[in-house]
Parts: structure tokens; sequence; C-alpha cells
């Protein structure tokens, strides 16, 4: 693959593959600069239609029905990030020798003079809290920033839109990344590496290898994370500007050119004067909401990167202050009968539900769903201990009763052969029964939502209005 760089929109003749919400940014951005676009998508519903007249207006052709095929004299094809490199599509354009990049490409090569610089964020779990705190801390410092990419507005949009900014929290996922070859950051996060989406990068260490993209050409810095030694080889492996440094995020006590914690304070080993010798106190772990020993990860993640640009510590502080994480994050739903009831319906992998597991003891699991290929064998031998009971909903909790039945033989395991809108009540009213006072009862599915729900905010939210109609019960 080239470098899919153009110095010149006017004339030419791209491809955007997929009619979601990025591809209609970069075909109404590209079309608008004076290319000929033409979307390509395999669906043809009545909303594909509706979406497809839309760019019609604009001069913009849409090809529904058919993915496959690139169009006649194409010379750059731009696909959405769900597109898998093995589509047809993109075989067509690598013999046809017709580059393919993202979106987040397209808004690296449209950014003006004197544009914002990107501190840019990736990893499997913890992106969008760990982006979302980025932004407030810089805000707490004055600066004009947005929290983009792989979150709210279309990058595209931003770049091209009126609102000048001094920097831009940038959260991007790997299938973003794969697309991006030009993409160079201020600085940059990897939060840590864990088997995800195996099945659209083929294998680990290509998945690895998208993640580390992120590094590439950095100028400042390369925040890792000191827990996860793969973190740290993608730095070692990346190709950066001069002078850039490797800063390392730990929760234990941070050695020089590190943030970590020590006594309860965040403190900063990194971007002091005589590092060696000297920290700065940044924050108390109880200005982290929530203080969850991944969250806390999240926010001197977000330190190092906004430290990096110059921020004050006051800054930090205040910053993490005002954060607030998005619903299904680690959320406090309700107590009840002494319970606590927390909503981490986020949590659709593995990894990031042993984040939220290790947060809380004891603790009755709500899990299930989709597996998406996962196994369940090292999450259960980590949190065993942790474990009051677990009640198990979804397609895919099999895995998951076999995975306790090896594993932790003692804790007792409920399984809720349902799949109804009812049956995030009966889950709760199971929990409820199997929790004693002082217990958490956590939905940390560990897997994907789409067999029983829309998605994983629908599934979060069947736990919250089951916990509120359990506590309606107990008044």
């Amino acid at each position: 693959m080239g470098s899919g760089q153009v110095t010149s929109w006017q004339g030419k003749n791209i491809t955007v593959a997929g009619l979601g919400v990025s591809g209609i940014s970069a075909a109404r951005a590209l079309a608008g600069l004076g290319a000929s676009v033409t979307v390509v998508d395999g669906g043809d519903g009545e909303g594909h239609r509706a979406r497809a007249a839309e760019l019609g207006e604009l001069g913009i052709s849409v090809r529904l029905g058919d993915a496959q095929t690139l169009p006649e004299g194409t010379d750059l094809v731009v696909t959405s990030p769900g597109w898998k490199p093995d589509s047809p599509l993109f075989a067509a354009a690598a013999a046809a020798g017709v580059d393919v990049v993202g979106d987040v490409e397209i808004a690296w090569q449209l950014r003006g003079e004197g544009a914002a610089p990107w501190l840019a964020i990736t990893g499997t779990n913890g992106k969008t809290t760990t982006t979302q705190m980025l932004a407030s801390i810089l805000r707490a410092a004055g600066l004009k920033t947005a929290a983009v990419g792989n979150i709210g507005t279309p990058i595209i949009d931003v770049v091209l839109g009126e609102e000048r900014y001094d920097v831009l929290a940038v959260e991007l996922s790997s299938y973003q990344l794969h697309w991006a070859p030009s993409l160079r950051a201020h600085s940059a996060a990897v939060l840590n590496l864990a088997p995800d989406h195996l099945d659209w990068h083929g294998s680990m260490e290509a998945y690895a290898a998208d993640k580390g993209r992120i590094y590439e050409g950095n100028t400042v810095a390369c925040v890792y994370n000191v827990a996860d030694p793969a973190t740290e080889k993608l730095v070692e492996d990346a190709d950066v500007e001069e002078g850039c440094r490797a800063i390392g995020f730990t929760l234990g006590a941070p050695g020089p050119s590190m943030l970590g914690v020590v006594d309860g304070i965040l403190v900063d080993r990194a971007f002091v004067e005589n590092r060696q010798k000297n920290a700065q106190e940044l924050a108390e772990v109880s200005d982290i909401n929530p203080p969850a020993p991944h969250n806390i990860a999240n926010a001197l993640a977000a330190a190092a990167l906004a430290r990096a640009f110059g921020v004050p510590p006051r800054a930090v502080r205040d910053g993490l202050r005002d954060f607030r994480p998005d619903a299904h994050r680690v959320a406090y739903v309700d107590e009840v009968a002494g319970v606590t009831y927390v909503d981490d319906s986020k949590a659709t992998n593995t990894h990031a539900a042993e984040a939220s597991l290790a947060a809380f003891e004891p603790v009755v699991w709500i899990a299930g769903g989709l597996a998406k290929g996962a196994t369940f064998d090292e999450l259960v031998q980590k949190s065993a201990k942790r474990l009051r009971a677990a009640v198990l909903i979804g397609a895919d909790r099999a895995l998951i009763a076999e995975a306790l039945a090896r594993h932790a033989p003692e804790v007792p395991v409920t399984d809720l052969d349902r799949t109804d809108t009812g049956a995030m009540l009966a889950a709760v009213r199971e929990a409820a029964r199997l929790a004693e006072p002082g217990d958490t009862v956590l939905l940390a599915p560990a897997c994907a939502s789409m067999d029983m729900f829309a998605n994983y905010n629908e599934r979060g939210d069947a736990f919250a209005d089951a916990v509120r109609e359990l506590a309606a019960e107990s008044a």
C-alpha cells in the first residue's frame, strides 16, 4: 500500500466504502473539495436509500447492493473503519494499484496550516474514558479542545469545521490506525493490549502492530503501560522524532520518566526537573471517578499526555475532579438491602471484565452474551477469589459456566436459559438472592450484547431498570 497522500482533491475519482457516519462525513467533505465521489455499500434497505438520496442532492453517486466491485477510474478508496482488510473491494483496489485509506487519514491530510496538534489514545480497553479524561484536563488548563476520533463528531468534520482548537484529544481504534499511514501525533498512548478483533486483523501480532502505528512519528512522548510490557515493546519498535521520550505509567511507585501512585497520590517523575530525585504531585486517587484500579491507570495515561503538552499540575487535578464517566462504565446504580449494584455493560470482552471484577469484592457476577471467539479460563482463574456467585445469561453463557466449573468449582452458578426481554430482571432478582450485605452485584458481561440487546447501552439500561424495580419492591 502506498501513502495515499493527495495534494489536490480537485477532479480526483474517490470511492468511499460504507454509507455509515464516517463514510458520509468523508463523502461530503471530499465532494466539497472538488472530488468526484462514489459511495459503495452492500446494503439496499430503506435507510440506505434515504441516505443515498441526500448525498445524491450533493452530486455524490451512491451504488447500493454491491460492495465488491471497484468503480472504474477510481484514484483512491476511502474506507469506513469496520471494513476488513481482506474485503473484495480492497483486493480489487490492490490489483489496480489503488491505495486504500481511512477517514482518520483523510482528516490528517486535510488539516490546515497551524492546525491543532493531536494527542492520540488507543488500547483494547479504556480508550473512550481516557480520551474524555484528557479533554477534561486540557479544558481545566484553559485550552480549547474536543474529544474526537472513535467518539463524538466525525474527525473530518472537526478538522474542516469553523471552530479553532488548541489541541485535540483523539481516540483511535486499531481499525482506524490500520488505514492511517501518514498520521503523526504530538504524543500518544497505548493503554493495554489483549486479544480482541482478531477476526478482523487475522492475528494478535497484526492487531498489536496496528495499535503500535499510533507511536509513529511522535514528537514529544510515547506513553506506555508499565504493567503491560507489550505496550513498551511497541514504543521500542516505533520510528519517532529525535528527542521523543518513552513515558511509563504504573499503579505502583514510579521510576524516573514515569507517572505512578504513592500513598494515594498521583505523582509525576517524567515532566519535572531532575526526575532522578524529584516528583510532582498531580492529584489524589479520590479525585478519580470511579477510583477503580483500571480507571486510575486511565487517569495516569491521560495525565501523562496532558503533561507532555505542558499542562500544569493543578489542571490535572481539576480536570479529573470535573470528569464524569459515560453511562455503563463501572457506573453505580443503587444500593438495595446493603448490596451495591454496578453497571459495567461496556465490559464487552474478558480484559475489560477482569479489570471491572478487580475493583470489587465480594462480587455476584452477572455475565454472558456473545463471546466473539473468546475463552474465559484466564479471566475466571484471576477473578475466582472475588466471586460470591455467578448468574449467567446469553447465547454463549455455557463457555463461562465451563470455565467456572474448571477453575472455581466452589462458586455457585445460576444458568438462566432465557433470551427474552425479562431475562435481565430475572438475573438481577437471582443475583439479589445470592448476595449478602456488603456484596456488589456487578454486570460485567465479558461478552458482546447483540444476542439479546441492540447494544451494550440497552443491556445496561435493562440492568438499571431491573435494579430500580428491585429497589421499589424493597422500599
